[in-house]
């Protein structure tokens, strides 16, 4: 019988493996210009989007827990003037939903409730509650890129 830790760290790393292929779904039969095209003036490309996407999990849970260097320019994830290529904009997006299962499987029992903070996330207090509260935030960044894609 798996213990409760084991349990939640598939089944969170296994959402953000869904989310992955989700957002492949969703934007691999766009095409470069559809994926930097803003729906309307006022919102955000497709490409931004998974920019945001990669950057928040990068930073909080990458720099932040995984301790991997990252330094994040949260504006730029939202005007990046010089769109990547797709491919590269998917790659990187895959290397961090890659970096965050591991990330998640890594944890112990006790690392769950190890203290945690970060810029923009004061509610969360605790390891557990950043991992929970990302993949929260990405339920609605996935059904921003949903709802772009149907129009």
């Amino acid at each position: 019988m798996t213990n409760l830790a084991q349990t939640i760290a598939e089944d969170l790393a296994a959402y953000y493996e869904m989310v992955r292929d989700q957002v492949h779904k969703w934007g691999d039969s766009l095409t470069a210009e559809q994926i930097w095209h803003k729906p309307y003036p006022y919102g955000n490309s497709v490409g931004h989007l998974i920019l945001h996407l990669t950057g928040n999990l990068n930073y909080y849970i990458g720099a932040r827990i995984a301790e991997n260097g990252y330094v994040r320019d949260r504006d730029r994830e939202f005007t990046e003037p010089k769109p990547m290529p797709k491919e590269e904009l998917f790659a990187a997006f895959d290397r961090t939903i890659a970096m965050v299962a591991a990330t998640i499987r890594k944890q112990e029992p006790e690392d769950w409730l190890k203290e945690y903070s970060a810029e923009r996330e004061p509610e969360a207090k605790e390891r557990f509650n950043i991992f929970l509260r990302s993949a929260g935030t990405r339920i609605i960044t996935s059904a921003k890129l949903s709802i772009w894609r149907t129009n």
